[in-house]
């Protein structure tokens, strides 16, 4: 089993002069998930090389039993640390892409060309596609003969309310909420910070941080048949 794990590169919350990228536990909890399961793990990120970590996913009250088993897992770090140009990575040698999640998607993950293209190749490859909290939003300019891919599929992704609990509905480039909706999606969402994931076709999302390891397992049960 062979899984494509897809960071963002962005590192700069908007105007704000902080500082942003993935989210920790959305990374960490996955990569576990498919580790533990016995799938060989690819890491990309459009720059290649170390994906920046949102600083705020690394908080003494935002670990988790994942994100503590990461930072004592040297292995893991340089994994990490090393991730593939996506641009040179081709969907054909996967099983399946998993998206995790931090601000930073927002910026560059929805308008990468080559993000785009891997999506869709993976669509058309009749291969999975999971992603969660923000990283639905590189499903922004995804489509498939020409409609966009969550067109008519039902999805979720980090809610409104849940970008206003944060403080960040002006500071973003657009809410995945909203988009997910202008797009066609029929969108569901659980309460705020609770786990939810929805499936349909080959499209998987996750809510939030809480839903990562979810959204990974039900990925690997997919995978799995």
């Amino acid at each position: 089993m062979n899984i494509l794990m897809v960071l963002t590169s962005h590192d700069k919350l908007g105007d704000t002069g902080n500082q942003t990228g993935f989210w920790l536990e959305e990374f960490a909890a996955p990569y576990y998930a498919f580790l533990d399961a016995g799938a060989n793990i690819t890491l990309a990120s459009p720059a290649g090389g170390q994906p920046p970590l949102d600083p705020s996913s690394d908080t003494d009250d935002a670990q988790t039993k994942d994100t503590k088993r990461f930072k004592a897992d040297s292995d893991a770090q340089q994994h990490l640390a090393t991730t593939k140009k996506l641009a040179d990575v081709d969907a054909s040698d996967f099983d399946s892409v998993f998206y995790p999640g931090g601000h930073g998607p927002l910026w560059d993950l929805a308008v990468d060309q080559d993000s785009i293209k891997l999506i869709e190749s993976f669509i058309k490859q009749d291969k999975p596609v999971a992603l969660v909290c923000h990283a639905p939003a590189a499903l922004k300019n995804v489509k498939v003969d020409e409609e966009y891919l969550v067109k008519g599929k039902t999805v979720t992704g980090f809610t409104n309310t849940e970008e206003d609990a944060v403080g960040l509905t002006d500071v973003v480039p657009f809410l995945v909420e909203d988009m997910l909706k202008a797009n066609g999606g029929h969108y569901k969402k659980a309460a705020d910070w609770e786990s939810f994931v929805v499936e349909d076709g080959l499209l998987i999302t996750g809510q939030n941080p809480a839903s990562s390891e979810e959204a990974a397992k039900r990925l690997m049960t997919k995978l799995n048949g």
